[in-house]
C-alpha cells in the first residue's frame, strides 16, 4: 500500500469512515500476526493477540498522530499486550503454584493428624512476601526494623506488606462471615 492511500485512509477512519479502518486493519493484520508468532512463539496466542491488537486499532484510531509509521504505531500495541499477557500468565502461573503448594503442606499436615487451621489456610492465598512479612511481625515477634535486615528491604517496606497483608486477611475473614 502506497504511503499516500494509507495516510488517506487513517484520516478517513480517524473522521469515522469504518470502511477506511477496515481497509486498514486488512491491509496490515498479517504484517501484526507474523510479528506476534515470531515473540511468542505460538501461533494461537500470536491470533489473539493480533486480534485484540486490531480491536485496540479501533478503538484508538483517533490517538494515532502520525509520528511513527502506521505499522510502527500497531506493533507498540501488540507488543504491550505481549508483555501484558506474559505477566499475567507468570501471575497466574505463581498463583497456582501457591495453590498446589498449600495443598500439599495442608495434606502433610492433615496425614501427620495436626491441625490446619483457618488461619494458615487464609496465610496460604497470600503472596508470600505479605505471608513472610506478617509471620515475622505477628508470629516471631520481629520488629519493622528487624524484618528489614533479615529480608533486606527498608523497615517501611516491611510495614507496608504486614499492612497490606492483613488487609487481604480482613477481607477473606470477612466473606467468611458473610
Amino acid at each position: 500500500m502506497s504511503q499516500e492511500r494509507e495516510r488517506a485512509l487513517i484520516q478517513q477512519a480517524q473522521k469515522g469512515d469504518s470502511a477506511a479502518l477496515a481497509s486498514l486493519i486488512h491491509d496490515h493484520y498479517s504484517f501484526v500476526f507474523k510479528y506476534l508468532v515470531k515473540i511468542s512463539m505460538d501461533p494461537k496466542t500470536a491470533e489473539d493477540l493480533a486480534q485484540d491488537t486490531m480491536v485496540r486499532c479501533m478503538e484508538n484510531i483517533e490517538r494515532y498522530d502520525g509520528s511513527s509509521s502506521f505499522s510502527s504505531w500497531l506493533i507498540t500495541i501488540a507488543t504491550r499486550l505481549f508483555i501484558d499477557k506474559t505477566r499475567r500468565r507468570k501471575r497466574e502461573s505463581n498463583w497456582m503454584k501457591q495453590q498446589e503448594s498449600a495443598r500439599r503442606l495442608r495434606w502433610h499436615y492433615e496425614n501427620q493428624q495436626e491441625d490446619w487451621s483457618d488461619l494458615m489456610e487464609l496465610l496460604s492465598r497470600l503472596p508470600a512476601d505479605q505471608r513472610i512479612a506478617i509471620l515475622l511481625k505477628h508470629y516471631y515477634g520481629y520488629t519493622y526494623d528487624e524484618i528489614g535486615v533479615l529480608l533486606s528491604i527498608p523497615p517501611g517496606t516491611a510495614k507496608s506488606r504486614v499492612s497490606c497483608g492483613l488487609s487481604e486477611l480482613r477481607k477473606e475473614v470477612g466473606r467468611h462471615d458473610k
